[in-house]
């Protein structure tokens, strides 16, 4: 059986769907291919099922790739405030919960709903269980351009456009099948890693267990110099928390980072002032009344500090103990990894791809959006943005080419 589309959209995510509502709204004889039993699985995950659909402060700044221009096109021709435009009309109840974060209020069905009411509304086929095994590139037919082969079906289009997403989340369906086909026809792929992740602990600091649960607000620095500063949240395996996803946007492999537990005041002040109105004050009293209680018990019991009072801590412990508040130096074993990640570093590299239409620069008709791409935002809603971002870039793309 063969079936013919203007356009064939690989992937049924928040990238995929909305690019093929804005190719239905604009006369465009579209259908999406996924390998899933549903659409928008990570949508549905994300947000802890609320889904942090956008940000009220999107910039370029807020992204990472290997060409940092490139999202700047994207992000102008359709912001943030189209999105909640949009929202706002589908009468979508939403929430600020923190540094511009917005959230549905009742869930993130409310969006996969939105979008897929938008593509029946622009006659969008959505096909679910397709695994694509073959892609062909036909030369000299400006009508076919592309010959696919999905589970028994040929299916053939003049404009292919993979939004199949990035890495992360295995257990969504995520899969290489976008880095694959870009070198397939020769599109370079920036090595691929898991990111907006948890970090592990070495073996050595295996006793950090103990703190699981305990959350408290810190400010991170990778080695590059950047910094966030947001809570922490210590984990059985590692730590977590927003700060240390934030962080692991900027990590590399080997490295370590800075940790300041106590990064809106300064212990060293706090210490002199100890000293001068409370002298035979313990130590661990003082501590406990700045940092939690079951964290600075483990530094005694691990021997990192000792008790005793104010008044006979000395300079070198004194320096210690700043040290390891102020400036821990956390040595990390790794990540989780992309069973926990929410977002892939690296991708398809944008050299190859139009700012202004995600087309591919060497391969007419074959176009890339969403998570694929070697773009990484920041956590707070800057990856859905993106992929409502460039998903509009490449609709109107295509519909200038038509």
């Amino acid at each position: 059986m063969k079936h013919y589309f203007e356009t064939l959209i690989i992937g049924a995510g928040a990238a995929g769907l909305f690019c093929a509502s804005q190719l239905g709204k604009l006369g465009q004889e579209v259908a999406i291919l996924d390998n899933g039993k549903k659409i928008g699985r990570k949508i549905l995950m994300s947000g802890g099922g609320f889904c942090n659909f956008t940000n009220l402060d999107v910039t370029p700044a807020h992204y990472l790739s290997q060409n940092p221009h490139f999202v700047k096109s994207a992000l102008a021709r359709y912001t943030n405030w189209d999105f909640i435009s949009l929202v706002a009309e589908y009468g979508i109840a939403y929430h600020e919960k923190e540094l511009g974060q917005l959230f549905c209020n009742e869930g993130a069905e409310n969006i996969v709903e939105m979008l897929a009411t938008e593509c029946k509304k622009h006659q969008v086929k959505i096909h679910l269980r397709n695994e694509i095994s073959q892609v062909e590139r036909v030369e000299n037919d400006e009508k076919v351009r592309f010959i696919l082969q999905a589970n028994s079906a040929q299916w053939q289009c003049r404009n292919l456009v993979i939004a199949t997403g990035g890495l992360s989340m295995p257990g969504l369906g995520a899969t290489p099948f976008g880095y694959k086909l870009a070198e397939q026809f020769g599109i370079n792929v920036i090595p691929p890693r898991a990111s907006l992740v948890p970090f592990t602990y070495r073996e050595t600091d295996r006793f950090l267990t103990a703190l699981s649960g305990i959350s408290l607000p810190v400010t991170i620095t990778a080695e590059c110099g950047k910094s966030f500063h947001n809570q922490l949240l210590f984990t059985h395996r590692g730590i977590s928390g927003p700060a240390v996803l934030q962080i692991s946007n900027y990590w590399r492999p080997n490295e370590g980072v800075e940790i300041d537990l106590l990064p809106t005041q300064d212990l060293q002040e706090e210490i002199h002032q100890t000293k001068q109105q409370s002298p035979k004050l313990m130590l661990k009293t003082v501590l406990t009344r700045l940092l939690p209680k079951k964290l600075v018990d483990l530094w005694f019991e691990q021997g990192f500090i000792r008790d005793e009072t104010i008044a006979h801590l000395n300079k070198v412990r004194l320096k210690n103990l700043l040290d390891l508040v102020h400036h821990w130096q956390f040595v990390l074993n790794g990540t989780e990894g992309y069973r926990t990640a929410e977002v892939t570093i690296g991708g398809v590299d944008t050299h190859h791809i139009s700012s202004k239409t995600m087309e591919s620069q060497q391969i007419k008709g074959l176009y890339f959006i969403g998570e694929v791409l070697d773009v990484a935002g920041w956590l707070g809603g800057y990856n859905f943005q993106w992929a409502w971002s460039s998903a509009y870039a490449c609709a109107s793309g295509i519909g200038s080419e038509a």
